[in-house]
């Protein structure tokens, strides 16, 4: 059993020119760049071994993000299955050169399947919730889990 706090990730990166279209707005793309390695290093932090994407899920864009700003990339477990794990991704952006706090820029829920050295999916550890925010968000999540698992067969 493993706690959400434990395999949290975070990731800042200023946005540079190439990762923007000609007007400076960073390409959405760049920035699902950057949540998948955050989320991708939190479910490998709870698994403790390789973790690979399987679904990105409630993908919301709040605001654009321009060359020059900072991004912040927060990564924490929401839920764990047997071998899947779905990360609530949060993307905050910052302007550093004025006095402005940091605003919600986007956030969705990655899901991740852990794998053993074999490339076959492994068991991960249990999730500690610790938190009625936590609990409440794990429960949505877990409803979701299971309405995409009765889809898919």
């Amino acid at each position: 059993m493993k706690s959400i706090s434990e395999s949290k990730s975070i990731l800042s990166e200023v946005m540079l020119p190439n990762q923007a279209n000609p007007t400076g707005i960073v390409h959405g793309g760049e920035i699902m760049k950057i949540m998948d390695s955050c989320g991708g290093v939190a479910a490998m932090r709870h698994a403790k071994t390789n973790a690979v994407t399987v679904r990105v899920d409630e993908l919301v864009f709040y605001k654009s993000i321009k060359v020059g700003q900072l991004v912040i990339c927060e990564a924490e477990l929401a839920f764990a299955g047997k071998t899947s794990m779905e990360v609530k991704i949060t993307v905050k952006v910052e302007d550093l050169v004025s006095e402005c706090s940091s605003e919600i820029a986007l956030t969705a829920f990655f899901t991740y399947v852990a794998l053993d050295n074999t490339g076959k999916p492994c068991p991960v550890p249990e999730l500690i919730i610790e938190t009625e925010e936590q609990k409440k968000t794990f429960e949505l999540r877990k409803q979701k889990y299971l309405d995409i698992k009765k889809y898919r067969k």
